[in-house]
């Protein structure tokens, strides 16, 4: 009985390592244990008249706000969609394309962080092509019914005379659109790029030229695909299998609230919904390590929208300016932040921003390990170090408990060949076997399942660690020493065994070697299946470690050779060779 306990942990042990590997097969692009390779949707170019259908992204209505009516969708829907002039913007942070169409940001780059497909390029945030569709949109609505449209996303915009590139020397690059009289109101919007900032300013000054009063809203929206970006990790303990992409939003009434592509598919052929209406709080859209933002000041009544358009979605903030009198100008400052999901910045930023990092089903464990890890990095100035300490002060919380089970396996160990004697003595009584070899335990207090305790208890840690590996954009490109470059990625020095398309590094193949060693410290199985399998199974899922990231493997290895050390040293107190 108690050795079929032993294997039944081993059994759930191997399964949950087997499930890592098969996501981790899929971040890779090879076949997976439980099916195809992972493909993603062949993007096709955006039709045309796309940008305009994808205006009716925006709210058709704003039932949460005080003097809000509808919206014109369907003459949106109905707009010309052509492009205009594309304005070219770089800065030591950006590169980035906004058209005069709505001065719309159709572009962005993030010029300090490679590609995951391909490092000699930039990470492309926002973009409006045949592969992908992600779009920062502004404009504003007149609620009034049977009123002309105000300027919009989709409207013309004239670019006014400036730098568009960041100068030595210069703090900001300043690009200022106008729009023509459009609904009896002009719009004057300004983008500001900083020097080492990943937010954008974005000003909107409305300027009511018509003859009578208006009461005109903002929309602040992020319009994308639903397909996940090339290199896009997965994970069994999402409910997608990847990493979240699409809409979330914050305030807080609601707290943080992620709004899945999926559940908006379910919404049929009406897929608007207000999410609610509050007075603080922002809108998101994540992927894996990044994340772009619209940020609002709090204190002022807005509502929160989500819809699908075409093949989009779309996440959305209504909010409205009061009464703008003739001849009066309102202006409305806005921040789009647009970049990595870093931590730390992004709780400084707004409440419940840094939320966006997704950590899937184990944040409760992953967040506190990213938030220790992230104190000994401060210390230590490595990560690769960080996890070493890490797994250092996990043995020291749990050295009792570890004493304990590889005290049991020792005691184990030393009453092995009695054990051996009685199982041939009574073979053929398998009842009274098992009866005196309960008695043997009981006298020598042997717990039989002391020495699943470890892998018990380093299981969660484990799981949370590679979460923390997957979600944490600070890994990523993060060095250790010598050839490990990026503690995200496999360890792959001696390059790949093209039979297994297998990266080989000296990590994993360490790491299989102290896990044979641990096997033959401990006590042999008296059973001689059983003790081929203590023998087999370390082989056989330590393959696996090859395609985890090195990052993962060196903290298994470090767990594994401090193991040793702790049940060497009670092994030879004990007197157990």
């Amino acid at each position: 009985m108690t050795d079929m306990r032993r294997t039944l942990l081993w059994v759930v042990f191997i399964m949950s390592l087997v499930f890592l590997y098969d996501g981790w097969n899929k971040h890779n692009g090879r076949p997976t244990l439980f099916g195809a390779p992972i493909s993603e949707p062949v993007a096709s170019a955006p039709a045309a008249g796309s940008s305009a259908a994808a205006s009716a992204g925006v709210p058709a209505a704003a039932s949460g706000m005080a003097g809000a009516t509808t919206l014109p969708a369907a003459a949106a829907a109905a707009a010309s969609a052509a492009s205009g002039e594309a304005v070219n913007v770089e800065t030591d942070l950006f590169k980035a394309t906004i058209d005069s169409t709505g001065a719309t940001l159709t572009h962005l780059e993030l010029k300090t962080y490679p590609d995951a497909i391909d490092p000699d390029k930039p990470v492309v945030l926002f973009d409006q092509s045949a592969v992908r569709h992600y779009l920062a949109q502004t404009g504003f609505i007149n609620p009034a019914p049977g009123a002309a449209p105000l300027p919009r996303h989709l409207s013309p915009f004239s670019v006014q005379p400036g730098e568009r590139s960041l100068k030595d020397g210069a703090n900001e690059v300043v690009v200022r659109f106008e729009s023509p009289e459009i609904g009896g109101a002009k719009l004057v919007k300004t983008y500001t790029f900083k020097r080492g900032d990943y937010i954008i300013g974005v000003r909107h000054e409305l300027t009511n030229v018509s003859g009578a009063p208006m009461t005109p809203q903002i929309y602040l929206q992020l319009l994308r695909d639903g397909r996940p970006p090339e290199g896009q990790s997965t994970s069994m303990f999402s409910s997608t299998g990847f990493t979240y992409t699409g809409p979330a939003l914050y305030n807080d009434a609601t707290k943080f609230k992620k709004v899945e592509p999926a559940e908006i598919d379910k919404r049929g052929a009406n897929p608007y919904k207000v999410e609610g209406a509050a007075s603080d709080g922002w809108i998101a859209m994540i992927q894996h390590h990044f994340v772009s933002a619209w940020l609002v000041p709090a204190g002022k009544p807005r509502d929160f929208v989500t819809n699908k358009v075409d093949n989009d979605y779309t996440v959305a903030m209504v909010q409205s300016l009061g009464t703008l009198e003739p001849g009066a100008t309102a202006a409305f400052q806005t921040s789009l932040y647009a970049g990595p999901q870093d931590e730390k910045k992004l709780g400084a930023l707004e409440p419940g921003l840094e939320l966006v990092k997704d950590y899937g089903r184990v944040t409760v464990l992953a967040k506190p390990m990213f938030w220790l890890l992230d104190q000994l990095h401060s210390l230590l100035g490595n990560w690769g170090w960080a996890i070493i300490a890490l797994v250092v002060l996990l043995k020291i919380a749990f050295y009792w408990l570890n004493a304990s089970a590889y005290r049991s396996q020792a005691k184990m160990r030393a009453v092995n060949p009695r054990i051996m004697e009685m199982r041939e003595r009574m073979k053929d009584k398998p009842q009274e076997m098992q009866q005196e070899m309960m008695r043997i335990y009981r006298e020598e207090k042997i717990n039989p399942l002391g020495g699943c305790l470890p892998i018990v208890v380093q299981m969660p840690f484990f799981i949370a660690l590679y979460w923390v590996l997957l979600a944490s954009v600070e890994m990523r490109g993060a060095p250790w020493m010598g050839w490990v470059t990026d503690l995200s990625k496999p360890d792959s020095l001696f390059g790949l065994v093209p039979y297994f398309h297998m990266p080989v590094g000296p990590l994993p193949i360490l790491m299989t070697l102290s896990s044979v060693l641990q096997v033959a410290l401990g006590p042999k199985a008296p059973d001689p299946v059983q003790a081929r399998m203590m023998w087999i199974m370390p082989l056989a899922f330590s393959f696996m470690f090859f395609y985890f990231p090195s990052g993962l493997v060196l903290y298994w290895l470090t767990n594994n050779l401090l193991s040793i050390a702790q049940q060497w040293f009670i092994n030879k107190r004990l007197g157990v060779s």
